[in-house]
């Protein structure tokens, strides 16, 4: 008889048990590097004999990693020159990759490797998947979508559907799909040249007026947040990638985004043993090799008010020392003005090194934070052992991942691996278990249920530069409703070019017609944003549709937590993402093309508990709908 494990693995469409937590990591081939960590025995010639011919200021750069596009660049432009120099004249250790597509990005990796003396180290933010910084864009004015890595659902998407599939007795899922997330991840950041993932986000999102955590959290609960987290380490670690447990000691529970000033999280330290380490323990135990910083202070850990980035209480007495992490340590990005406002560039970075930083992510510029770091060993501030303590690390991570060998890609196998045909239907899949029903008080749903030839409006809310929302759930929806009528309210604000009064006036007049209104809310928390709170538009035309009595189906492809402003609507459908694989799930969720079990894993408060989410059955199968959905509840 299959195990429950087999019978998951089947329902997801995964096939091969090679998927398995704890399973024997993949053969080698021309983009499957060996997995972090495996090589048979600590071998440290090569990182002694490496680290004896750097001079001081090259073990500096080692520690130092600008940040760099993919974009197209013509050899003499000066921003390629500009990079170029990074690596050949000031000998940085490593970059982190932005956005960019597939074949440029890795092109761009591949030559930056050619010139470096020591093997690059490139991080990036994958934190849901390769395709979260790996695609085309768009073309204008078209909109076509160039394509590229799978975009897999948020994390606290997966973790939606985690819950629901436990919920309906198919024990063990949360581990199999974080893990599942890890693997593909890991193979297609692999294949472009990137060693190192920002990722997964450990933070528990027990606030919900975080401005900048919100949906990358797993959730509320520490406990599913460790255990998430810990397979999503196993699965990416296990095929050959470097994950990065982030933000420590934690920055869930804050109200400040830390891009724009210091947060503070004012917690016990009771407290923060039994909520935010707990994950951070789990991926320790799960062999995380990295841990990012936290631009925030916990007074509780630092009574000076100090950012954890810059504290040693939290990197060296907590993070070394109590927890025994021996990996990587890696700042947040030394632009944000979490530390620059308070400390300036320099100091920052000097203080963040004494405090037992291994890395300084994203510099304002690079070669004066070189400098400033060199400044801290003649200063007395830290020694020029404590310099080599650090780029041990360094170098011991670029030979467990094979980069003293082998540190360029196959740039012609690319494409039979980033965007694969499997990743993306596991992305489907996930997609389509996350959907989740909080409310549908007056059975609304399924819309399938009507006739064909019903008045159907549906509204798309979003900021201006959001080129995708709404494009793929109002096809969708037209082709089950050839009559649909589709209106865009732009959340921006309105000296930013936002909806006017006038145009909400049009968008209710066209309700006042329809038989069903359908909300589409796509404005989510962003990193220039100060509050989590949704955008005035939005709460203005779904307050003014419940009052006229229209009824409104709200969907939130942004902010989960947007049912806390608008708690008289009467249909309440969460899609975990704006992706256009989020929007078709929810087209097949709202249709009735596929079933709806998932859960949330947060509270939203004064609206629904944790745990909540309502259920219903398929009407029909869909073409081309999400296989492996349970048919009922």
């Amino acid at each position: 008889m299959p195990s429950t494990r087999r019978l998951l693995a089947l329902a997801l469409g995964i096939g091969s048990m090679g998927a398995v937590v704890g399973c024997v990591p993949p053969a080698t081939g021309p983009n499957r590097p060996p997995a972090a960590g495996t090589r048979p025995a600590p071998d440290t010639r090569w990182v002694e004999s490496t680290l004896r011919r750097l001079t001081l200021r090259d073990k500096v750069a080692q520690m130092v990693w600008p940040t760099l596009l993919g974009d197209y660049m013509a050899a003499d432009d000066p921003r390629w020159r500009r990079l170029e120099g990074y690596v050949a004249e000031d000998h940085v250790g490593g970059f982190t990759i932005s956005v960019g597509s597939p074949s440029e990005i890795a092109a761009r990796l591949d030559a930056l490797q050619r010139l470096a003396p020591v093997p690059l180290l490139v991080g990036a933010d994958l934190e849901a998947g390769a395709g979260m910084r790996a695609r085309g864009g768009y073309y204008l004015p078209s909109a076509i979508d160039l394509g590229g890595g799978t975009l897999l659902p948020p994390n606290m998407g997966i973790a939606a559907a985690a819950l629901g599939m436990d919920a309906a007795g198919e024990r063990g899922a949360d581990s199999l799909l974080a893990y599942e997330a890890g693997r593909v991840t890991a193979r297609e950041g692999r294949a472009l040249g990137v060693h190192l993932a920002y990722a997964p986000v450990l933070d528990v999102n027990n606030n919900p007026a975080n401005p900048v955590i919100n949906t990358r959290s797993y959730g509320e609960d520490p406990r599913l947040v460790a255990r998430l987290g810990a397979a999503f380490v196993r699965g990416l670690q296990a095929h050959g990638m470097i994950a990065t447990a982030k933000h420590f000691p934690g920055h869930g529970d804050t109200d400040v985004n830390s891009h724009l000033a210091l947060p503070v999280v004012g917690a016990s330290r009771a407290r923060l043993d039994s909520v935010e380490l707990p994950p951070f323990r789990a991926a320790i135990a799960a062999g995380a090799g990295a841990v990012m910083t936290f631009h925030g202070a916990v007074p509780a850990l630092d009574s000076s008010g100090a950012p954890g980035t810059l504290s040693r209480a939290v990197l060296t007495d907590l993070l070394r020392g109590r927890l025994g992490f021996r990996g990587l340590i890696i700042s947040d990005a030394m632009d944000m003005r979490g530390v620059l406002d308070r400390y300036g560039a320099a100091e920052a970075a000097k203080r963040a090194v004494a405090a037992g930083a291994d890395v300084l992510i994203q510099p304002d510029s690079v070669r004066p934070m070189i400098d400033a770091v060199l400044a801290g060993v003649a200063e007395g501030r830290y020694t020029e052992a404590r310099i080599d303590s650090s780029v041990r690390r360094i170098l011991a991570a670029k030979r467990s991942l094979g980069l003293d060998r082998r540190p360029r890609v196959a740039l012609d196998a690319i494409r039979a691996t980033v965007g694969d045909t499997a990743h993306e239907a596991l992305a489907r899949r996930v997609a389509a278990r996350a959907v989740t029903l909080v409310r549908d008080s007056l059975g609304a749903l399924p819309l399938g249920r009507l006739a064909p030839g019903a008045r159907v409006l549906s509204v798309t809310v979003a900021r201006r530069g959001d080129l995708a929302a709404g494009t793929a759930l109002d096809r969708a929806l037209g082709e089950r409703f050839p009559a649909l009528r589709r209106e865009t309210v732009l959340a921006d604000p309105p000296s930013a070019g936002g909806s006017s009064p006038a145009d909400l006036e049009r968008v209710l007049r066209a309700a006042d017609s329809a038989d069903v209104t359908v909300v589409g809310v796509y404005a989510a928390q962003s990193w220039d944003s100060p509050s989590a709170r949704a955008p005035r538009a939005v709460l203005d035309l779904v307050r003014q549709l419940v009052e006229r009595g229209r009824r409104p189906v709200v969907v939130a492809f942004g902010n989960p937590y947007l049912l806390q402003d608008v708690p008289r609507v009467p249909a309440y459908l969460v899609a975990w993402g704006g992706t256009t694989l989020a929007q078709r799930a929810a087209a097949d969720a709202l249709l009735g093309r596929a079933a709806i079990g998932g859960r949330l894993p947060i509270t939203i408060p004064g609206a629904a508990a944790y745990g909540a989410g309502l259920t219903r059955p398929a009407l029909q199968p869909a073409a081309g709908a999400a296989a492996g959905a349970p048919s009922s509840r």
